[in-house]
């Protein structure tokens, strides 16, 4: 990777943090990811209009990319329901970047070097250790069961390596990474709004409430996150991508601890040097 490539997935990974701290600020979560999502397939449609039609090839990835973001999505408001931010969020980006390598070795035939792998492997251990993980079968005070946070986060996390591995695939196919994101992110706006509707039987009075342009600003803030991503996986190899992307748990330890009131512990700093330590080799290794 260059180091333009580089500094935009930090980018990244800075605005894909400050939309899931919003998300898990918000009241109704599931609305609140209903209306990032309309958001961001609101924004996706100049791109629609001005960038060329993706290959036929790449149709099969988009929306099985779809289908794949809308379980990603479930999950995500599941594990933020159940535990911390500083928890859930380590959990389910932590868990992707070995398995996206895994994948893109046996779907794409990416061949990673040595440091590239230590570096996607220390990236993804400081991130898991970030969470502080209890198993037991007791209630917390909110009714929710201590291992439903990880576990949910974990799920998240399988969706996140399954939707990368399509993506990459489906945007190197497309001709073009901005029309593949843009078409995405477009359908991307369906399936929670359907969701949604079938839970609730209706939409919610939405006015012109902070949290309503929270949520709208969180969904610009997702498509310009993960349109960088696509973008970079069609320049280089997915796993050192989503590892770099995954340096988003640095900047969601300090939103936590500003801006949410969840503890910077040491163990919590220094699994952050361990995530740059990762980082720094990747960028060695390119």
């Amino acid at each position: 990777m260059t180091t333009g490539v580089i500094a935009l997935v930090l980018c990244a990974a800075l605005l894909h943090a400050s939309w899931n701290a919003m998300l898990k600020s918000s009241g109704d979560r599931l609305w609140a990811i209903t209306l990032m999502t309309i958001g961001s397939a609101a924004a996706a449609l100049p791109i629609v209009l001005w960038a060329p039609m993706p290959a036929a090839a790449s149709w099969p990835y988009i929306l099985m990319s779809v289908a794949l973001h809308a379980g990603y999505n479930l999950f995500l408001v599941r594990a933020y329901r159940a535990g911390d931010f500083g928890q859930s969020y380590p959990i389910a980006r932590g868990s992707s970047p070995l398995l996206v390598s895994l994948g893109a070795a046996f779907f794409a035939g990416e061949q990673l070097g040595v440091l590239t792998l230590i570096g996607v492997a220390l990236i993804s251990l400081g991130i898991i250790s970030l969470a502080q993980i209890k198993f037991n079968n007791k209630r917390n005070l909110d009714g929710h069961r201590q291992w439903d946070a990880p576990l949910s986060a974990f799920t998240t996390g399988l969706f996140i390596a399954g939707y990368t591995i399509v993506d990459g695939l489906g945007s190197r196919l497309a001709g073009s990474a901005a029309s593949y994101a843009g078409w995405m992110f477009l359908l991307d706006g369906l399936p929670l709004l359907v969701i949604y509707l079938s839970l609730h039987g209706r939409l919610p009075a939405v006015v012109a409430t902070r949290a309503t342009w929270n949520a709208l600003g969180g969904g610009v803030m997702s498509l310009l996150a993960y349109g960088i991503v696509i973008w970079a996986i069609t320049l280089a190899p997915m796993g050192p991508v989503s590892a770099l992307r995954e340096t988003s748990v640095l900047f969601a330890a300090l939103i936590a601890r500003m801006f949410l009131g969840e503890a910077l512990t040491f163990r919590r700093l220094s699994s952050c040097a361990v995530i740059a330590a990762g980082a720094v080799m990747l960028g060695w290794a390119s």
